[in-house]
């Protein structure tokens, strides 16, 4: 039963309280902004402006189609935030090379839009959240509002087209030749498919092959393959991490997905039994230190309220529930790795966000 405690008053400091009030001043206005910043990507305010030619309020609606008082106020919150530029003299805005680059250029090391469709799903759910915290149970990857599922393909799409294959394969030991020779690769938690089918693209001559348990991304994935017209290279099917079906696999990859599983150890036991015999497992994981401590600062604040959000919750809807989280850090996966039957374990590579981890049998 829940005991009340009576008020206790403390002495505020107020210098201490006025720079809790400037983070927390920051944050409002990150927070509101990111609506606007959404609603910019989805109407093509950003990409109407990308050449960085300045343009007036009318301007831009003429190019856009949107009703110019609307973009008006549009920009300025944009300006306020420097998302763009404003030349008071002239009354126009642009975008500079750097903002462009973020925000509305495709193929980049960015898609900063891409995090602003995670953030709203995630407003949309919370609702439902708050009800499964309260009651104790989970909330699986699935219940999410779709736009997470959008969002996550467009926000980590550049960092595998910057880092997948030049630079996490041909880190692992003697993946790439194998890959290029043609080798048979299965790609569990595919999401949308944006792993697999730049992998696929990279190493023509292997057979890639994309899992995930959540039916809507497998059809996306698809989708996606036909009008990359790598239809007949690329196969996506649904299967869980524990389950996916065939053997003999040169590679087998998770990205980003491992600490959201509710049973990561039986997963292992699954690749363990896949893989070929001196086959390799790549898992990115999110950067993290092993304990609290030193995950508090900006990367681990933003890994730690997905996970709060995502991770826990999607781990905890699943048997077992092991709840690893998205900080779970470097010494607590070897040890569900090993659990597994990996008895070879490192760190192939790694981002100021990820860490690559390479295990074998």
């Amino acid at each position: 039963m829940a005991t009340s405690t009576a008020p206790v008053t403390r002495t505020i400091d107020p210098e201490k309280l006025n720079a809790f009030l400037g983070r927390a001043v920051g944050d409002m206005g990150a927070a509101l902004h990111s609506a606007v910043v959404l609603m910019g990507d989805r109407l093509g305010l950003f990409r109407a402006m990308r050449d960085g030619t300045p343009v007036t309020s009318q301007q831009l609606s003429e190019r856009t189609g949107v009703r110019e008082r609307y973009v008006r106020e549009w920009l300025k919150a944009n300006a306020a935030s420097q998302y763009v530029d404003y030349d008071a003299a002239t009354d126009k805005y642009s975008m500079n090379p750097e903002q462009a680059f973020a925000l509305a250029e495709e193929n980049t090391a960015l898609d900063l839009p891409g995090f602003t469709y995670m953030l709203a799903a995630c407003m949309r759910d919370e609702e439902k959240l708050t009800e499964a915290f309260r009651e104790g149970r989970g909330f699986g990857w699935h219940e999410h509002d779709k736009d997470l599922f959008l969002g996550c393909e467009r926000f980590f799409r550049p960092t595998y087209l910057m880092h997948l294959v030049s630079e996490w394969i041909p880190a692992l030991t003697g993946v790439e030749a194998k890959l290029k020779a043609g080798g048979k690769v299965a790609d569990i938690g595919c999401g949308h498919g944006a792993s697999t089918l730049l992998m696929a693209k990279a190493y023509p001559k292997s057979k890639f092959t994309g899992f995930d348990y959540h039916d809507k991304s497998i059809e996306s994935a698809r989708a996606s393959a036909k009008r990359q017209n790598m239809k007949d290279t690329v196969t996506f099917d649904v299967a869980s991490a524990a389950s996916f079906p065939g053997s003999g696999y040169d590679l087998v990859t998770f990205f980003d997905c491992l600490h959201d599983m509710g049973d990561p150890v039986g997963a292992a036991k699954h690749v363990r039994q896949a893989l070929s015999p001196d086959g390799a497992w790549m898992i990115v994981e999110p950067i993290a230190g092993d304990n609290t401590a030193a995950n508090l600062n900006p990367i681990g604040r933003i890994y730690y309220s997905a996970s709060t959000l995502c991770c826990v919750p999607a781990s905890l809807s699943q048997e077992v529930g092991l709840g690893l989280g998205a900080q779970a850090g470097e010494k607590r996966l070897r040890e569900v790795l090993q659990e597994g039957g990996f008895t070879k374990v490192r760190r192939a590579a790694e981002t100021p966000f990820n860490m690559v981890l390479e295990a074998r049998l």
